[in-house]
């Protein structure tokens, strides 16, 4: 027997000692069968599992990963590696922090190039079990050993890390949209479904519009092709169907192209005539639909009709969700510094979720919809005549546009700022300067 072995086990068996267990109390008071823990004890035919030595630990009284320094030659021995115990093993020193331990079997692991399979199983189960941040240094491991370009655990893995990657940071968001691309049709058409509305998802806050224009026509291609097979997917084909038209119709709105827009929009607020239709392809729909109303208020609103905007906000306030509100306002804020008309009232009334809005500061979606609620918003306070007022929202979005990494919007900031710098208060003025080093220190 090694003496690593040897050393697992003297450990255990003084930890008995100390405690005055025998075998059939410790067997007991893990809940392992005695015959079996007998022979992992004794190294006879039977290794001993990571679960047994952490239920050893609990018994024991001691911390999680507890031994797992010693553990490595229950998986290692000969130049052999045993693919049940080093899986597990891997995953519980992931989660338990235990990195010491990854770092040497990692190394021997890849020795051999087909031994990947191994880190990769380890990453899926550390992300099936939301572990997504343990997992991100497993995926990366698969992304850097793996040479064929085609392999299906390759492009997973290039999937998971855009999942994982995806966060406020613009700059971040945009390279892993790049590095993630090319691998999209590498995946299985339902993992794809999902990978496509994360491009578009990310896309859309970054306002890179062809690429949003693609990638929902792709979502919309793929959900139509999969109609008539039998594969499983996240949610009904009808959703990724219409939520591709919903980006298509945002596309057209950006553009300024408001009738095909709306279009676009009755496109997806009828979907009734999809097939096969289950009740959660109705629920889907019905959400659809939901959002299709929105989208129309929007589009008229957009449009300068400012005889809806009451029953715009009072539609709002019904639903009373922050992500519905602050979208609106963004749609009411823009109708009324292009076409000169006042929505003091309707602010007013919306006052207290806009100070709930600084809660977005983790959401991808609602992040960039405050920070372009923050930016109309200051030019509607300097439109109206509010300077002081105005260089508070120039700054606050100054603020979140540096914290997201979102240039343009800085750049956009700086110059509003600098419109209006004669009027800044001190306190104002030393606030600016901060940030501008802020953002220098970011771009450097």
């Amino acid at each position: 027997m090694r003496v690593v072995n040897r050393s697992l086990r003297v450990e255990i068996e003084d930890q008995m000692k100390l405690h005055g267990y025998n075998l059939n109390q410790v067997a007991e008071l893990t809940g392992i069968n005695v015959g079996n823990l007998s022979m992992a004890l004794n190294g006879v035919s039977r290794a001993m599992t990571i679960r047994q030595l952490d239920a050893l630990a609990r018994v024991f009284g001691k911390v999680p990963g507890w031994l797992y320094e010693l553990y490595t030659e229950e998986c290692i021995s000969e130049e052999k590696l045993s693919r049940p115990r080093l899986i597990p093993y891997l995953v519980r020193c992931a989660e338990v922090g235990r990195n010491d331990c990854i770092e040497p079997v990692i190394s021997k692991i890849l020795d051999n190039a087909k031994n990947v399979s191994i880190i990769f199983s380890v990453a899926e189960k550390l992300y099936q079990k939301g572990r997504s941040k343990e997992s991100e240094r497993f995926y990366q491991l698969v992304v850097d050993n793996v040479k064929d370009n085609f392999s299906e655990m390759l492009s997973m893995s290039h999937y998971r890390l855009f999942s994982i990657i995806q966060g406020t940071d613009a700059e971040k968001n945009w390279k892993a949209v790049i590095r993630f691309d090319p691998f999209r049709n590498r995946l299985s058409e339902h993992a794809r479904l999902d990978a496509l509305l994360k491009l578009t998802r990310v896309c859309f806050t970054l306002q890179k519009w062809n690429e949003v224009e693609g990638y929902a026509d792709e979502l919309i291609e793929l959900s139509i092709m999969l109609c008539s097979q039998n594969i499983a997917t996240e949610r009904h084909l009808v959703y990724y169907y219409g939520i591709g038209l919903l980006f298509k119709g945002v596309v057209l709105e950006k553009r300024g192209l408001y009738d095909q827009a709306k279009k676009c929009v009755h496109s997806y607020a009828n979907l009734g005539w999809w097939e096969p239709l289950d009740e959660s392809g109705k629920k889907e729909i019905e959400v659809l639909g939901t959002l299709a109303k929105a989208n129309l208020y929007t589009l008229e609103v957009l449009s300068g009709n400012q005889g809806i905007i009451n029953e715009y906000a009072d539609y709002l306030a019904g639903l009373n969700r922050l992500n519905d509100i602050v979208a609106g306002l963004i749609a009411i804020i823009k109708s009324a510094n292009t076409y000169t008309f006042n929505v003091d009232h309707v602010l007013s009334r919306f006052s207290g979720s806009i100070e709930r809005f600084d809660s977005f500061n983790q959401d991808l979606i609602l992040s960039d919809r405050h920070l372009r609620f923050r930016y109309h918003k200051a030019i509607y306070e300097f439109r109206n005549g509010r300077v002081q007022p105005g260089i508070d929202e120039t700054l606050h979005c100054l603020s979140l546009a540096n914290e997201m990494r979102r240039y343009e919007y800085s750049f956009y900031c700086v110059s509003l700022f600098e419109k209006h710098r004669e009027n800044a208060s001190t306190q104002q003025l030393e606030y600016y300067r901060s940030a501008v080093v802020r953002e220098e220190v970011y771009l450097e």
